[in-house]
């Protein structure tokens, strides 16, 4: 009896011991559990595409272009202006940065032009008129260390003196009619549908210049899915896509710059620094599709 008093009470303490033992390992497994379903949920809801927008209507006409024939009016052909709403051959960044906008969001005080669709020489303008801004067409690494778009970027995309389709990136299409190839030139939308255009601008910055003599070699292409090193700085892909209320035979249209093939676009950005920091911090960066508040959809 004198030797099995200690065994016993050695017992009671190694059952007590491995039951503590056990209830520590379940509420570790609980907390971890926890944590990492709540880690889980912003993955699981959001939608794994790097993007926000910025729909801007049709604010108004002018033959003039800030970018390539500065303080030059009436110096261009026909463009159809968004974002803001004060552009002109005269403007510069401190008029756009203090100008009304007609964008959503209304912080993107950005401009953006385009020469202007004509449908029997008569001017038609977009219905819908959105800028994308995206992570795609890079490496998942590239993405993720993408960088704001320098205020007071000034950028060319397309080819307004293209002789041919093969002189263009510029795509036009129908919207909700798939079933009519897409093409450089205009394309016969039916009756119901909208006449689209697509345009990417380029998304590799040199780091340096807000400008240059072409507007348009500051930046670059990706090549092979990466940022050639020439031009060593992601910044967003911004996609101009633009809806017009026209269907029909394509040779009633042009643009005020030639065939569909010369579809061009101008950006001037003048997003707010902290702003557009914030949403390729939030948007781009983590692959998470954003509304036009810069917040997971």
């Amino acid at each position: 009896m004198d030797r099995a008093a200690p065994l016993s009470g050695i017992h009671r303490r190694l059952r007590l011991a491995t039951a503590i033992g056990a209830l520590l390992l379940l509420l570790g497994t609980y907390v971890v559990s926890t944590s990492t379903r709540a880690d889980a949920a912003i993955g699981v809801n959001a939608i794994r595409v790097a993007e926000f927008p910025a729909d801007c209507t049709y604010s108004h006409r002018l033959p003039d272009d800030p970018i390539v024939f500065p303080g030059l009016p009436g110096a261009s052909h026909m463009h159809s202006f968004f974002g803001s709403t004060v552009t002109n051959a005269n403007t510069t960044l401190p008029d756009l940065v203090n100008s009304p906008s007609t964008c959503n969001p209304r912080v993107d005080v950005s401009s953006y032009w385009v020469p202007t669709l004509y449908r029997d020489n008569v001017p038609v303008e977009p219905a819908i008129a959105t800028f994308y801004y995206l992570g795609e067409g890079v490496r998942s690494d590239v993405v993720a260390n993408t960088q704001p778009f320098p205020l007071g970027l000034r950028l060319v995309a397309g080819n307004a003196k293209a002789t041919g389709s093969n002189d263009s990136i510029a795509r036009w299409s129908c919207l909700h009619a798939g079933h009519v190839p897409p093409s450089k030139n205009f394309v016969n939308c039916p009756s119901g549908t909208m006449l689209e255009s697509y345009l990417d601008f380029p998304q590799c910055w040199n780091g340096r210049d807000l400008d240059s003599p072409d507007h348009k070699s500051h930046l670059a292409y990706p090549v092979n899915q990466a940022c050639p090193s020439t031009h060593p700085v992601h910044v967003p892909k911004l996609r101009q896509v633009l809806r017009y209320p026209v269907t029909g035979d394509p040779s009633r249209f042009r643009l005020a710059s030639g065939p569909g093939y010369t579809m061009h676009g101008d950006f001037f950005n003048a997003w707010p620094v902290a702003e557009m920091a914030r949403r390729v911090q939030d948007c781009i960066r983590p692959v998470i599709k954003c509304g036009h508040d810069g917040r997971p959809i």
